[in-house]
């Protein structure tokens, strides 16, 4: 006689439980942070965990592909991952909770490895992924324990055919499924679904940190002012962005995947390192500074040629310079060093940052508002002239004098040290593959050479004679220009180039190298159709 084999779970049942448990494990890791630590969510732990650890040809794919939505993209296929490894975990468990448990666990552990090596996160912050841990589990107990199961009964014994006292059985008998108690299974699959989303939605939900409402309105209270826009500045009305970028269009790219919200009372910045005097400023000592109003264009290294990471603001706050010659710099100090809250650091040159016609600045105001929290909120670095990879740290907190020998975090990835902004421009319109009227055409654009200024933009069709576009009115040389021309354009299919030239005579090189390690060369085109 052959022992009937021990029930397992169906396959549908054991992938739920396993799905359910981690969306509970999830929702409830998500709601204790949101509770005490907003960034030991263990679900954007790992993420971020995954930026730090990322390849850097796979962070340039995924700036490149996805844009500003390359954090979306990344939550999304860790949220896949995720749900794959659940569902094994469940299929896996079919006989025995053992194995998903296990499961579970490990993935628990690399939560709380994810929140340990985060240097913003408290102790308080290792509660978050015990307690999801810990509820996973549950709850992959509690639905593995009430699951619909099934039953294999034993093989058949072997048929002699020279016995005929018996008839053969069938060896293709169908498994027995049983039920030990669809009631309960249902009711504890409730209770599980409605825990997951209840506390999925209450984390997403609450604020995650501080009331910032307060103390932004004391920060607006000190600043000047939006200046009404200078005529002739852009052309708008050809198809250029507007001269001024309005804060919630500004483009967003940083290694965040959560916004870090900061309470301005609990506010320092250290200054520290190769410095006469160690500096410890609050937001008020900070003030004491004076303040100025500096129209700037910033642009990130990511930025394709013709690519949109490339905005202007009114930013607001204290010269870098006076924070610095007040700590008093000692010699042999090449860089100064900054840190995010969130871990981030950057590099800037000592130099750049000491020149008074350059104007780097700590903001706190961007466009006659306190600086939005994806900005920077309270207080970032802005450097005209230089990638924000190196010089426009967010969320700062810490500025240390020191040599190159101390790499900071982009550096450590294969990107250049000194980032100075190449001579850019590109066409806005027509777009690419556009079809456009014959005849007379207005092609428009932008262009940048920050911290020199543009001189001249040239446009070309089909490889022909360059043609003088027209500038719009230039602010300062820390800023971006619009630029327009009218090409008579016949019938048919058009490749148009642009070129700019900055003041001090460097013309865009037409050389095509990618944005690694220090930004993107060569001219814009676009190809469009003319009837």
């Amino acid at each position: 006689m052959h022992p009937t084999r021990p029930p397992r779970l169906t396959p549908t049942a054991a992938t739920w439980c396993g799905l359910a448990a981690a969306t509970t494990a999830i929702g409830t890791g998500h709601l204790t942070a949101a509770l005490l630590e907003p960034r030991s969510s263990p679900f954007l732990a790992i993420g971020n965990a995954a930026i730090d650890r990322t390849p850097e040809p796979v962070k340039h794919f995924a700036i490149t592909t996805f844009g500003q939505a390359d954090k979306t993209a990344l939550l999304t296929g860790m949220a896949l991952v995720l749900a794959l490894l659940a569902a094994t975990a469940g299929l896996l468990s079919r006989r025995d909770p053992r194995p998903g448990t296990a499961l579970i666990a490990a993935t628990g552990l690399l939560a709380t490895a994810a929140v340990l090596s985060r240097p913003d996160i408290g102790t308080a912050g290792l509660l978050a992924p015990l307690v999801a841990t810990l509820t996973g589990i549950a709850a992959f107990h509690a639905l593995h324990r009430t699951a619909p199961t099934t039953t294999t009964p034993p093989p058949p014994p072997a048929h002699d055919p020279h016995d005929t006292l018996e008839e053969p059985l069938d060896p293709a008998l169908p498994p027995e499924t049983t039920h030990p108690d669809r009631r309960r299974f249902l009711t504890t699959s409730a209770a599980v679904a409605t825990t997951a989303g209840l506390t999925a939605t209450t984390g997403a939900l609450l604020p995650g940190g501080p009331d910032t409402d307060t103390a932004r309105r004391t920060i607006a209270r000190a600043l000047p002012p939006a200046g009404p826009p200078t005529p002739g500045t852009d052309f708008a009305d050809a198809g250029t962005p507007t001269f001024i970028t309005p804060n919630d269009d500004f483009y967003r790219v940083d290694t965040a995947l959560s916004i870090p919200r900061i309470d301005l009372a609990d506010w320092r910045l250290r200054v520290h390192g190769m410095v006469e005097r160690e500096l410890d400023l609050d937001f008020t000592a900070l003030r004491r500074f004076p303040q100025t109003t500096r129209t700037i264009t910033m642009t990130c290294v990511s930025n394709e040629i013709g690519g949109p990471y490339t905005s202007t603001a009114e930013f607001t706050g204290v010269p870098i310079r006076d924070v610095l010659l007040a700590a008093g710099i000692r010699p042999g100090a090449e860089q100064v060093f900054s840190t995010s809250t969130d871990g981030f650091t950057a590099g800037t040159p000592t130099d750049a940052l000491l020149e008074p016609e350059r104007g780097a600045l700590l903001a706190y105001g961007m466009n006659g508002q306190p600086l939005p929290a994806a900005h920077g909120y309270p207080v970032r670095m802005v450097t005209p002239g230089l990638y924000g990879y190196v010089s426009a740290t967010k969320w700062l907190t810490d500025l240390e004098l020191t040599t190159f020998d101390k790499q900071a975090y982009w550096i450590q990835r294969g990107w250049g040290r000194l980032a100075p902004i190449k001579v850019q421009s590109r066409i806005d319109t027509p777009g690419g593959f556009g079809r456009i009227p014959a005849g007379r055409t207005t092609i428009a654009g932008t262009a940048w050479a920050q911290p020199i200024g543009i001189e001249r933009v040239e446009v070309r069709a089909d490889g022909g004679p360059w043609h003088t576009a027209r500038l719009s009115t230039e602010v300062n040389p820390h800023t971006w220009r619009m630029w327009r021309c009218e090409l008579d354009l016949p019938p048919g299919g058009h490749t148009i180039e642009c070129r700019a030239t900055d003041h001090h005579g460097t013309t865009q090189t037409p050389r095509r190298a990618p944005v690694l390690p220090d930004g993107a060369t060569g001219w814009h085109s676009v190809f469009c159709t003319t009837r």
